[in-house]
């Protein structure tokens, strides 16, 4: 059975550390124990390295150090993933200052992933999103893609 292709966007990885929201770092532990296990193909643009810089020393070197316990394939930002971030900014789905958001989206749905997952409720896991995606794929002829919080992945411990 092939293993779901996920695109991971910053705040995923930003919660690896993040004691402020105690509920959303256990997701996402949990998640990332599962990434270990080979659960899931993992995919993690340019964008997110980008990002990764505006981060503190310290908090940047952690979550570069939680990167280097996982496999994932690098996406660089492509012509067709800018195309793609174009559509949804010329379709209001998202605003010029949101384009890192819109080429984590082109990213993960230009290579095919399954799912895209964000704790960013304000741009990314909203409905108006979430429908105008569905739109664009169907313009632009990619398959559908979701987008999700990790919560909603992980496996339940004890249930069947």
């Amino acid at each position: 059975m092939r293993k779901p292709k996920i695109y991971l966007d910053t705040s995923v990885i930003s919660h690896l550390d993040a004691p402020e929201t105690p509920d959303k770092q256990a997701d996402t532990l949990q998640l990332w124990e599962e990434i270990k296990a080979g659960l899931y193909d993992v995919y993690i643009s340019d964008i997110v390295i980008e990002e990764f810089e505006k981060n503190p020393e310290n908090k940047k070197e952690r979550l570069t150090n939680y990167l280097a316990e996982i496999e994932y394939n690098h996406i660089s930002i492509t012509e067709d993933i800018r195309k793609y971030a174009g559509e949804l900014n010329r379709l209001e789905i998202l605003s010029d200052k949101h384009i890192a958001d819109c080429l984590h989206i082109g990213s993960a749905v230009t290579y095919d992933c399954d799912m895209l997952l964000s704790w960013n409720f304000k741009h990314m896991v909203k409905v108006k999103t979430i429908n105008g995606v569905k739109s664009v794929n169907s313009l632009l002829g990619y398959k559908e893609m979701g987008i999700y919080t990790p919560n909603m992945l992980i496996e339940s411990k004890g249930e069947l």
